[in-house]
């Protein structure tokens, strides 16, 4: 059985990495490359990028840092941002990246999923589904970072997804993103009971304690975070981290 991962997932916008809470409000934190050198040293297990401008510039996350990042970095990762074809994703991999992420395009066309899918291989393609709850309290899946919606089952999203091809689902709650208050348990258990492929748990990870329900009690094969390994404090001062291999053995159940 393969051991669950812990993966950050940084924000670039522009030339810099940002966070915000529930998809706005972003806060440039510095530069991508020396925060990607931090977290290599410190071995984490996976990087997920993700450029939240280029879908709606309509165009690739820069190539010339995919490559940069394949440079300095032994661990694996994946890139998403306004990747449309594939030819797209063959540039990213082909710079790079291990897998790419997908969102906007792969919920508006699930056919790009099954055809990259088909070029590189299920391991290559990461769907993302951005969760957030509508005025009645109940779930849609949400596009464009998160403005549209394009479906109210989130569970039968992904039965769509790992039916054309993608190889991992990543859960993403909009409306605890940022926030360092816990995930949404209930969502991601319904999401991994519901596929045969790995989920990945994202948005509102504070502790060690949220990482570890994610994972046996949400069923997740990993658990993300962002503002949990790049804020510190009640004032969020910027501070890299990881958990140290102790805490990875407690939130793996080890």
């Amino acid at each position: 059985m393969l051991l669950a991962r812990v993966i950050p997932v940084l924000l670039l916008s522009g030339r810099g990495l940002v966070k915000g809470e529930r998809f706005s409000g972003h806060r440039y934190l510095g530069d991508p490359i020396n925060t990607v050198k931090i977290f290599d040293a410190k071995e984490v297990d996976e990087l997920i990028i993700l450029d939240i401008d280029a879908t709606r510039e309509h165009r690739l996350p820069p190539l010339e840092l995919v490559q940069q990042v394949a440079d300095q970095c032994l661990m694996p990762f994946g890139v998403g941002g306004g990747i449309r074809s594939v030819e797209d994703a063959r540039r990213i991999l082909e710079a790079g990246a291990e897998k790419v992420c997908l969102n906007t395009h792969a919920l508006e066309n699930p056919d790009l999923v099954s055809a990259i899918a088909r070029d590189f291989g299920c391991q290559s393609v990461c769907v993302s589904l951005d969760v957030k709850k509508n005025w009645f309290g109940k779930p849609e899946v949400r596009t464009r970072c998160g403005s549209k919606a394009v479906s109210k089952d989130p569970v039968e999203t992904a039965r769509r997804m790992e039916q054309a091809g993608a190889g991992e689902i990543m859960v993403h709650c909009v409306d605890r993103d940022g926030t360092m208050q816990g995930y949404d348990i209930p969502l991601i258990q319904s999401v991994a009971r519901a596929v045969e492929i790995p989920v990945i748990a994202a948005g509102g990870a504070g502790t060690v304690q949220d990482l570890r329900q994610a994972i046996a009690e949400g069923g997740a094969s990993a658990a993300a975070a962002g503002a949990m390994f790049v804020f510190h404090g009640r004032r969020r001062a910027v501070l890299v981290s990881y958990p140290s291999k102790e805490e990875l053995r407690e939130i793996r159940g080890e």
